[in-house]
């Protein structure tokens, strides 16, 4: 792209075809900053737009997806065009724009004036009912379009079931299979290769399987969608085996094959596998566009090498928002709030506007490294400077900064005062930071709120007995745990897990069903040991059961972590730094005990829970004990 604009630029002369071929070609590669620069410039210059430049802009704001901005893209179209060349074309890319702008009832409007109702057009409004879930609407007009006498094809059909996946419309993507199947179309590889993708995006990895293997030809696309059906599973093993199995077809696999392995990494944090995908792809020249260079940075940021996540931003050549995020983000679980505002200053000097995540991805930087006034501060200029309406989630991000900080009481006052009706994410920061900073008063106040919304979730409950063990009041936290099995709920268990020579290994609270069990438990014994030889006294208010404290010592010490810490321990080579996922929070003692580990046996410990990136080296953990 570098290349064509140099080229565009020294253009003496540049007909509307060169505009639009540069519109185009912009909005392909994501950089839609530079797309809006040269439809700015086109403006500026008086050049009038053919119809065919009019759809790459309108086509372009259906991609940016943002309503503010393409209702006046609507306006600039009707102000361009001749009275008679409002046709069916622009006015259906116009439909497919304010579709996904997630404004269907102005879709709707736009395709009831059109006189003329192509297959497109249709194709079009039953997907926008598709994409915001309006199922039944979406039907009736299915329905009604072959009333009046138009068949879907297959555009239609691929498009729809599409649709269905990202929609997680299961029952609707298995009724236009079987309406398929009936009408005797043509399953055309292109066709079942959506139909596997639909079923894999919607859960059902069985179905999409028995359709991949039915199929005599595959083609990239078609492995990629199978691959893809298994990371949304979170099926590494069976994702990688099939990756084997693809190569060994002769299948060269491309850029969306590497994203979706390299995604499956990021979310297991298999940082070894993460390296190999990575060195494969420069092996064999695959070219790391901006969506794969982003997932390598996505990768790298969330399997703990934020450093590496770095290097690769840094060397990019072009950056669009979504990398800017990702690599915001990933600081941010790092706990690296400085380096994230910096980061953050560094992208408004390029002029790509900040979204919504961006702040998200800042806000939370700031609440896990203490920066309170500087979280304050870009919160203010969200709508303000940037012209990002603060969502649910970014007051969630502001309760939680403020509640870190021990700032309770303005927390609850923030969300007193919140515009907007505050959710499960917001009473859900209030409630964790109680139980931080021990406030039994708001912790009922925002466990009332919750378990009014979701009365059968495990972790408000689990949340509400810490708070009343940690003060001590067993009467309250058994009323709890009886409340917790009369109505069926159960405690979601802390798994840990491991990856040793390219293979994870799960492991849950006194696991004893690993091969490896007996060493192990001998290692857990020797890690014990030697933990109070260092002075280490087990901090026994994170178990939550009233009983003696020899018994909460024991419960401490086989921990998930624990177990996994023990695992890697036998399993790696001295000095070699060992990296455990746990899917809950790090508990207070286990946190203490894995500084004084790293001390102990020398190594690196890195720990990704739920909420952050813990280093343990040396005695001491990168978050400062916060958080």
């Amino acid at each position: 792209m570098d290349s064509a604009r140099k080229v565009f630029n020294t253009m003496s002369e540049r007909d509307v075809v060169s505009w639009s071929t540069m519109i185009r070609s912009y909005s392909r590669n994501r950089l839609h900053g530079e797309a809006l620069d040269i439809i700015r410039e086109m403006h500026v210059l008086q050049v009038k737009p053919s119809e065919i430049a009019m759809i790459n802009m309108v086509n372009l704001f259906a991609d940016i997806g943002d309503f503010k901005m393409g209702r006046p893209m609507h306006a600039y179209v009707i102000k361009n065009s001749d009275v008679g060349s409002m046709i069916v074309p622009i006015v259906t890319a116009l439909i497919d724009m304010y579709v996904k702008c997630g404004n269907v009832t102005l879709a709707r409007r736009l395709f009831n004036r059109l006189n003329q109702k192509s297959i497109v057009s249709w194709t079009a409004m039953i997907a926008g009912y598709i994409r915001g879930k309006n199922l039944e609407e979406g039907v009736k007009l299915f329905v009604a379009m072959q009333e009046e006498g138009v068949l879907p094809n297959e555009i239609t059909m691929m498009s729809l079931v599409l649709e269905c996946g990202f929609s997680g419309a299961l029952e609707l993507g298995r009724q236009l299979h079987n309406y398929m199947l009936r009408k005797g179309f043509n399953m055309s590889l292109a066709l079942s290769t959506a139909l596997v993708d639909m079923y894999g995006k919607c859960g059902e990895v069985k179905a999409a399987r028995t359709l991949f293997h039915s199929m005599c030809e595959r083609d990239v696309m078609m492995w990629t969608a199978m691959i893809s059906g298994y990371a949304q599973a979170k099926s590494l093993d069976q994702a990688f085996d099939l990756f084997v199995q693809m190569r060994d077809a002769g299948m060269k696999p491309n850029e969306v094959t590497m994203v979706n392995l390299l995604s499956l990494c990021a979310e297991a944090g298999a940082l070894d596998l993460g390296k190999w995908i990575h060195a494969y792809i420069d092996k064999e020249g695959i070219i790391a566009d901006l969506i794969l260079s982003t997932a390598l940075v996505d990768m790298y940021a969330k399997c703990g090498d934020i450093v590496r996540a770095r290097q690769i931003f840094n060397k990019a050549p072009v950056r669009d928002i979504c990398m800017w995020n990702a690599m915001l983000c990933g600081l941010a679980m790092h706990g690296c709030g400085e380096e994230a505002l910096e980061l953050f200053f560094q992208l408004e000097k390029t002029g790509i506007k900040p979204n919504d995540i961006t702040f998200i991805g800042v806000l939370h930087a700031c609440s896990h490294a203490k920066l309170v006034t500087e979280g304050q501060t870009l919160f203010g200029q969200m709508e303000r400077e940037f012209g990002v309406v603060p969502k649910v989630e970014h007051y969630g991000c502001m309760v939680d900064l403020l509640g870190r900080a021990g700032l309770i009481d303005m927390a609850h006052e923030m969300i007193r005062k919140m515009p907007i009706r505050p959710n499960t994410i917001v009473w859900g920061a209030l409630l964790a930071a109680c139980k931080l900073h021990k406030n039994l008063r708001l912790g009922e106040v925002a466990a009332k709120q919750l378990l009014e919304m979701e009365p059968h979730n495990c972790g408000y409950n689990v949340m509400m007995s810490n708070i009343y063990a940690a003060a001590h009041r067993w009467n309250d936290v058994a009323g709890v745990r009886k409340t917790m099995k009369d109505t069926g709920i159960k405690k979601a268990p802390g798994i840990s897990s491991i990856e040793v020579n390219g293979s994870l290994h799960e492991f849950i609270m006194g696991d004893r069903s690993h091969p490896r069990t007996e060493e192990i438990f001998e290692m857990l014994t020797e890690m014990t040991k030697k933990l109070k030889q260092a002075g280490y006294v087990a901090d026994t208010s994170a178990v939550l059961l009233n009983v003696d404290e020899e018994e909460k010592e024991i419960a401490l010490a086989y921990h998930s972590e624990r177990l996994a810490i023990a695992f890697g321990l036998i399993s790696t080579a001295p000095s070699t730094p060992i990296r455990i996922v746990k899917n809950l929070r790090v508990c207070d003692d286990c946190h203490s005990a894995t500084k004084l580990l790293s001390k102990i046996f020398g190594r690196v410990i890195v720990v990704r829970d739920r909420n952050r990136f813990h280093h343990f080296s040396e005695g001491s953990c990168s978050c400062r004990d916060f958080w």
